[in-house]
């Protein structure tokens, strides 16, 4: 027999090896490309639901824009809502003061937060960030004396700030935060504290939807009074106190601080309303919150009065003599335009400038657009925010635009990294990624897409069970014989007419129907399957509920923009009117008898008022499949 040469036995063995490799190489390209079609999928659901709620938002708005236009001042539904249109007032600072009044707010010996001392010092806002790092909780006295102090200072900040680049010390430029203090505290972590020799640019949209908002803020301000000229805030677009009443914000501060919310409410508005809108780098480098359109003039938004804009929403209009106000003339238009566009618009990678439709404001611009504007300005880049990234960055439009987004695990833990931009001399952007997590151990990919991918499959749930009855009678169009079956063509087409959500139901189908036979699946029964509990309550017209499911956020809205003294009650009356307002601006009934009904059942202590906390608790939805 003759024996095989040892090369040959090497050969083949190295062949053999080099297969296997090749073969595990394709399966682990193939897995992570499934991987990241499923990420990729996930983040359009999270984003899509996020850009509904915020048309929503803007809706509801400009219904009750059109209530101050059109309804005299004796009407109900008007001086319901009229206080949030009410323009800024121009008070000397000891009349503000007197109404702010902190100098009567007494420190107990009880107290065991952190305490300040004014002029505020390094030291001081070291100390305060230390403590929220710990969850304590400033005193009111100190809030408002902190709040006050900002103020008085963001009057004497131009529109758009200039900052210079400096040989010995970078820039460091941060995006949304969002109420993450964690991801705060890890950019001080790896960056350092602002200083003087450590600048920051923090981008706007520092509230809502976190839980720290509030912490996050002082954080800010108090290192903006320290260091004044190295600490710039620029406005977002969440710096608005009409979009708080949805977002969360609003809550927080009532929940935190229930005697002087008010107070710090209004003062916060005020602040928001004199933060910058700009700022510019070595006359090189733009940053606005959101972005610019074809009409973006920086020497028009140099000389806005930006502190008309209490709430960037809407126009300002002027006093008349008559019950109707005054039409805004078209330099008001321009202006508010400009304000608008600086903190709504998101760019695209098609040529052009169009209304962005999917946000509700501002504009979706192209890449043409950005090279003119910084070509009539000089510059060479612009840094915005204002969208949530998965890497926390994003380039586009030739490199010449940066998207960056500071607040990670944004709509679910491992969704998301947050970033920050160093900028030197060179005005060359180095990206730093993190991802603020509070479980003790790292994520790997298949488990962080796992992770989102529920979370984001249990949103997606409860927004169609809250829209069944509109999908089952859209269902029954192809179902004319009654037999409860559509084929699963007409079962993805009809859920997104009904939803308008632009996701790709064929492709989320297997993860949504459990089962279909011969492209036909049994709607009555999926509807059945979503497996979402809602509360048991006597009422005598149940469509109530479904006009409260799908319309829960506008409710919480109208309720905190009735609710005046922010109290978190209601009365009956005051019930209804907010029912009311709903009604009449989704154009449907609702009678009176069944509203009488739902606050009878909620008004669970039976005191005649209505804890509106405990009303949205008692109709949150719950995913049974999520906890089983």
């Amino acid at each position: 027999m003759q024996k095989e040469f040892p090369v040959f036995s090497v050969l083949n063995s190295a062949l053999n090896t080099i297969s296997a490799a090749l073969l595990i190489q394709r399966w682990y390209r193939q897995h992570v490309a499934r991987l990241e079609m499923r990420r990729r999928c996930t983040w359009n659901i999270f984003q899509s639901i996020e850009y509904a709620g915020e048309q929503d938002q803007i809706k509801l708005y400009n219904y009750f824009g059109f209530l101050m236009d059109h309804f005299t001042p004796a009407s109900s539904e008007r001086n319901l809502i009229s206080h949030i249109f009410r323009k800024n007032e121009i008070c000397l600072d000891t009349e503000w003061e007197r109404y702010f009044c902190y100098k009567s707010i007494e420190v107990t010996k009880s107290y065991t937060g952190p305490h300040l001392m004014f002029p505020v010092t390094f030291c001081g806002v070291s100390k305060l960030v230390e403590a929220f790092k710990h969850k304590e909780q400033l005193h009111a006295r100190y809030v408002l004396q902190l709040l006050g102090e900002t103020w008085r200072l963001l009057r004497t900040f131009p529109n758009i700030s200039h900052v210079i680049a400096c040989h010995t010390k970078a820039i460091t430029i941060c995006g949304d935060l969002h109420g993450h203090l964690e991801d705060l505290l890890l950019i001080f972590y790896k960056n350092g504290l602002p200083s003087s020799d450590k600048p920051y640019v923090f981008n706007g949209d520092f509230v809502d939807r976190g839980k720290n908002s509030l912490e996050i803020l002082l954080t800010l301000f108090g290192f903006l009074l320290v260091y004044p000229n190295d600490v710039h805030l620029n406005r977002g677009n969440h710096e608005d106190h009409i979009v708080n009443l949805r977002y969360g914000f609003t809550k927080e501060v009532l929940g935190k601080y229930r005697v002087h919310g008010k107070k710090i409410l209004k003062l916060l508005q005020m602040i928001f309303s004199w933060l910058p809108l700009a700022t510019v780098i070595d006359n090189k480098v733009l940053i606005v919150h959101g972005g610019i359109s074809d009409t973006t003039d920086l020497d028009k938004i140099a000389r806005v009065d930006r502190q008309k804009y209490a709430s960037a929403l809407r126009p300002p209009k002027m006093k008349s003599d008559s019950y109707l106000e005054s039409k805004t003339t078209e330099t008001d238009l321009d202006e508010w335009k400009q304000v608008m566009d600086v903190l709504w618009s998101d760019p695209m990678p098609q040529n052009g400038c169009i209304p962005n439709e999917v946000r509700g404001r501002g504009c979706y611009w192209g890449p043409d657009v950005t090279e003119e504007v910084l070509r009539r300005n000089n510059l060479q880049l612009l840094i915005r925010s204002h969208e949530c990234k998965q890497d926390g960055y994003e380039f586009c439009h030739n490199r010449r635009v940066i998207t960056i987004f500071s607040a990670s695990n944004y709509y679910e833990v491992g969704s998301n990294r947050g970033a920050f931009i160093r900028m030197g001399p060179d005005l060359v952007p180095h990206i730093i990624q993190y991802q603020a997590s509070t479980t003790c151990r790292e994520l790997t990919l298949r488990q962080s897409v796992g992770w989102t991918e529920r979370s984001a499959l249990q949103a997606l749930r409860e927004q169609l069970f809250v829209h069944r009855s509109d999908l089952i009678s859209a269902f029954q169009e192809f179902d004319p014989n009654n037999k409860g079956m559509i084929s699963v063509t007409h079962w993805a087409s009809t859920t997104e007419r009904v939803l308008n959500l632009g996701l790709p139901w064929r492709v989320l189908r297997p993860q949504l129907v459990s089962s279909t036979q011969h492209g036909m699946m049994d709607y009555q029964r999926w509807i059945k399957e979503l497996s979402i509990t809602e509360p048991k309550l006597e009422i005598s017209d149940n469509s109530i509920l479904d006009t409260m499911y799908k319309n829960h956020s506008n409710l919480e809205t109208i309720f905190r923009i009735i609710d005046t003294d922010h109290s978190g009650l209601i009365s009956f009356k005051e019930f209804h009117q907010t029912w009311e307002l709903l009604r009449s601006h989704l154009k449907t009934e609702i009678s009176a008898k069944a509203i009488a009904d739902l606050a009878q059942s909620i008004d669970f202590n039976k005191d005649g008022s209505i804890d509106i906390n405990e009303f949205l608790e008692a109709f949150r939805l719950v995913d049974i499949s999520a906890h089983n």
